[in-house]
């Protein structure tokens, strides 16, 4: 066993009872200014290290707050340096200056704090500056508010940075809990190797044994996805050619939004269906390096530069180790061409077509992604010097499609139904029978990746 620590963010409402929401808009504007003079200070040439103290010096902010801002600016700044060279369309520069309210970054017991009442309550207080505040209680899930109880009373546990955002028409404030000592199998004890191959429009799964071979294998397909992100480039494509540019951040935003719901579906799924093993790891392709070798033309490059593959496995990453199933990389090459028959091993491009595999040396057939998913185990096995099973036949693959529900096959997180509930001074009305707050998670568990 080891140690990983692991962080939920959880997003919940604001009932306010004490203070005034406009403070909080003030917060979100002064958030802004922070945001486009950190911009504007990158693009006159200012150094990194130079642009915190002219900016803090003139800021409303709890300090601390202002320079959780700087580095939130500075990160997007970062971020694009890292991948302008993609040939990425959603990876623009940060423009100098926005006009939307900005989310407010805070540290826990500086900018805001959460303390239970004796009610069972969870109470915030949120001081955007000096003697500045306001105070309620958190509105959400059950299991939400209880996650969040659990890490104000719990040594195991802390409450980390949380940011505050207007979305659906409410003020929201999503907060960090992260648990410090979360106990993930070692992969040396592993029973069941799953292997996972991750494609444009499906993600294949097959779980081995050493002994036994192939036990299982699903391949989940999510054509939405494909299809959805094909036509929002297609109308930004259509607004550039118009001269109509002034929207381009909403529905960058909206696809954004659509496909980080999609992928965290799909993650669930894939991490149930891991749930079935008793001690498995799950072994990922390494595709760091793969934009540096795809040259397909300029219209494939672009669908394939921009594919989520490392988001989708990092949520996969994150929900197994939640599970205490840990995961590894190992490198892909040839897995897509290879032959899985341990008494072939062909490998050539001509092998595969589409989704459908053929070695053209001993004439084995099967799903492609699903044999490319074998192949992953095949060379974690090899990496680690251990017995590859004897494999000629595999089983029939099952196949399960994931679609989005709605009209239009719009991201479901988006509307009433995902509200607070939250009723009062201001704040959006909800149905109450359907508040549900999403909770969105994430790892920062190295411990658990390769």
């Amino acid at each position: 066993m080891q140690e990983a620590e692991l962080t939920h963010s959880l997003s919940f409402g604001l009932d306010i009872t004490e203070g005034e929401p406009a403070n909080l808009r003030e917060a979100s504007l002064e958030a802004r200014r922070i945001r486009n003079e950190v911009n504007r200070l990158d693009r006159q040439g200012w150094d990194w290290d130079d642009i915190e103290t002219p900016i803090t010096e003139r800021a409303n902010h709890v300090k601390n707050t202002t320079q959780q801002l700087i580095d939130k600016a500075l990160q997007e700044i970062e971020t694009y340096h890292e991948h302008k060279d993609d040939d990425r369309l959603d990876w623009g520069r940060p423009r100098t200056y926005i006009d939307e309210p900005y989310p407010v970054r805070m540290n826990h017991n500086e900018g805001y704090a959460l303390t239970l009442n004796k009610n069972g309550e969870v109470e915030f207080r949120i001081s955007y500056k000096p003697y500045n505040y306001v105070r309620g209680t958190l509105q959400g899930s059950p299991d939400q508010l209880e996650r969040v109880k659990t890490a104000l009373t719990s040594d195991d546990w802390r409450v980390g940075t949380a940011e505050l955002v207007y979305k659906h028409d409410e003020w929201r404030l999503h907060v960090t809990t992260t648990h410090e000592t979360h106990t993930v199998a070692s992969p040396e004890t592993a029973d069941t190797i799953v292997g996972i191959d991750i494609n444009e429009d499906c993600i294949a799964l097959a779980a081995l044994t050493r002994n036994d071979g192939v036990i299982a294998s699903t391949v989940i397909e999510y054509p939405d996805i494909k299809r959805v992100r094909h036509e929002f480039f297609t109308k930004r494509k259509r607004m550039q050619e118009a001269g109509q540019s002034a929207m381009d951040a909403v529905v960058q935003t909206e696809e954004r939004d659509f496909v980080h719901d999609q992928l965290h579906k799909v993650s669930r799924d894939v991490v149930e269906w891991l749930s079935q093993f008793d001690t498995p790891v799950v072994v990922f392709e390494d595709l760091k390096d793969m934009r540096e070798d795809i040259d397909y033309g300029t219209t494939m490059n672009r669908r394939l530069h921009s594919l989520p593959f490392d988001k989708l496995r990092t949520f996969i990453s994150y929900k197994a180790a939640w599970n205490g199933i840990p995961s590894q990389t190992v490198d892909p090459e040839y897995t897509s061409q290879r032959c899985p028959c341990t008494d072939c091993l062909h490998k050539v491009r001509a092998n595969r077509r589409k989704k459908r595999f053929k070695c053209t040396d001993c004439s084995f057939q099967d799903h492609a992604d699903r044999k490319a998913a074998v192949c992953v185990v095949q060379e974690w096995l090899w990496d680690r010097d251990e017995n590859v099973p004897s494999l000629n036949t595999l089983p029939k693959v099952k196949k399960v499609r994931r679609t989005v529900s709605g009209p239009g096959g719009g991201a479901d997180p988006h509307g009433p139904v995902f509200g607070s509930g939250v009723h009062r001074r201001g704040t959006a009305t909800q149905a109450s029978v359907e508040g549900q707050v999403r909770g969105e998670s994430k790892s920062v568990a190295s411990a658990v990746q390769d």
